[in-house]
């Protein structure tokens, strides 16, 4: 049974469309690569999310779900405002949107579908997860901390005054 994240109000239902995002955040059309950014970030623009986590296209005419292979987008920057417990972290994705890491939008660490490693993760405002690059994950792991948290010595990182697990730190205690 399909459940749509919206209702039809008049849009045509077109089930499953041959448009993929493929696990580096690069999207497809039949079997093509979408190529002009303009179109990527429009489509971008119009995908929600259903309850049992699959992507779907909604436009004011026509709804239909559509294949992603990790993330739908990738942070390629971020921009760090303040320091330390006051610092605010943000990403800017490949489609120009920008998301803070904060109560609503956190920052996590998942297993990819695509390659069955960890990697962190950010949701957007639409509940979307945007896949964290590699390279910005090192200049992440650089803004670290170590912090106590229910008797275990976690790291990770501070952004809008929440802290942000990241792992589990060793216990190195003798």
């Amino acid at each position: 049974m399909c459940f749509p994240p919206v209702k039809l109000n008049g849009r045509d239902f077109r089930g499953d469309l041959d448009i993929r995002i493929d696990a580096h955040g690069r999207w497809h059309y039949n079997q093509s690569r979408i190529e002009r950014k303009t179109m990527v970030c429009l489509f971008a623009s119009m995908l929600m999310l259903d309850a049992r986590g699959r992507h779907w296209l909604v436009t004011p005419t026509e709804l239909g779900r559509i294949e992603v292979e990790d993330a739908p987008f990738i942070a390629v920057d971020m921009f760090v405002c303040g320091e330390g417990r006051d610092q605010v972290i943000s990403f800017c994705t490949n489609v120009d949107s920008l998301v803070s890491v904060e109560a609503a939008t956190p920052l996590s660490i998942s297993e990819s579908p695509a390659s069955g490693e960890l990697v962190p993760y950010v949701t957007d405002e639409r509940s979307l997860k945007v896949k964290i690059n590699r390279a910005i994950y090192c200049d992440l792991m650089e803004l670290g901390v170590t912090e106590p948290q229910n008797g275990q010595d976690l790291f990770g990182v501070w952004s809008s005054g929440l802290f942000f697990p990241l792992g589990q730190m060793p216990n190195l205690r003798a």
